[in-house]
């Protein structure tokens, strides 16, 4: 099965370090949208001047995750023009080592954007072969961006683009997925979705609306007209809790599509549930779509 890892912003390279997660955002908030002869970069990609806007340099967030995980945020940040030409003449000279300025937060970032955006921030080049780095958010609120760990899933998984690791995502209604490395994530007409070139996962939530009926029952209604397929292309699994998994699938031979198709279901004695329906193209990625689907867990906290 083919793996489609993301790649530096910055370089183009893949990212494979699951210990330091780089995301890059190409430009300020403030300068997206603008027309391109609007835009000035200075040499390099991470000096920047935005006509009606103001001067930007790129820098690195580094944000600490559970799980030994450092998240590296390529950023912008607002100075005054003087700095982006200090920045400019020593950006590729010996000086740049000892480079440093403040400035305000640029970038609307998901936990932490309200706070952040136009947050005031101290930064210092740490590495001559790096991005400078924000090293105190000068804000009560948003300062704990560069000084507590936070949780993995929970910051990973607002980001849509793919990431080298597996993220365990929150659907609502107390319903949980993992997200598995190299998927783009996104919502649409009701359907978690998560898609790479070769594959794809869409997911939506069930709610059964007769009270007090039995998964397995559900499970029957809601499989009224699923093709009746062979007992090898079948799985049902009973749950500790009392509910029941049971998926089914379909090669381009049973069905006549291009694709494989693999359709499956969690159901939790509550009434509430998860349906799960995956696209692949080569056959062995069928392990991958049991593992989506095994993967959907109900802990009952929305």
């Amino acid at each position: 099965m083919t793996t489609h890892l993301p790649t530096c912003s910055c370089c183009g390279d893949a990212l494979h370090d699951e210990r330091r997660i780089d995301f890059g955002f190409n430009l300020p908030d403030a300068a997206v949208g603008l027309p391109g002869e609007a835009l000035h970069r200075l040499g390099v990609r991470a000096l920047l001047r935005a006509d009606g806007v103001g001067s930007f340099i790129r820098c690195l967030l580094p944000v600490r995750l559970s799980q030994d995980t450092e998240l590296a945020l390529g950023a912008w940040v607002q100075v005054d023009d003087a700095t982006l030409r200090r920045a400019h003449e020593l950006w590729e000279e010996p000086g740049y080592a000892d480079f440093s300025f403040t400035g305000t937060f640029a970038n609307h970032i998901r936990p932490w954007g309200d706070d952040l955006l136009g947050a005031e921030v101290a930064t210092r080049v740490a590495d001559p072969d790096e991005l400078p780095v924000v090293t105190a958010v000068r804000h009560p609120v948003a300062a704990r961006v560069v000084t507590e760990v936070w949780d993995r899933d929970e910051v990973l998984s607002r980001f849509p683009h793919p990431l080298p690791v597996d993220v365990r995502t929150d659907l609502g209604d107390g319903w949980r997925v993992v997200r598995n490395a190299g998927l783009t994530a996104g919502f649409a007409d009701g359907y978690d979705r998560f898609t790479a070139p070769d594959r794809t996962a869409a997911v939506s939530l069930k709610r059964d609306d007769v009270p007090g009926r039995a998964p397995s029952d559900f499970l029957t209604a809601l499989l009224s007209g699923a093709p009746d397929t062979r007992p090898a292309q079948r799985l049902r699994e009973e749950l500790p809790d009392g509910g029941v998994r049971y998926a089914f699938w379909l090669t381009p031979q049973d069905s006549g599509r291009p694709r494989h198709e693999f359709y499956g279901f969690t159901l939790h004695p509550s009434g509430s549930g998860a349906g799960i329906f995956c696209t692949h193209e080569e056959p062995d990625a069928l392990a991958w779509a049991q593992g989506m689907w095994r993967s959907l867990a109900y802990d009952g906290v929305s």
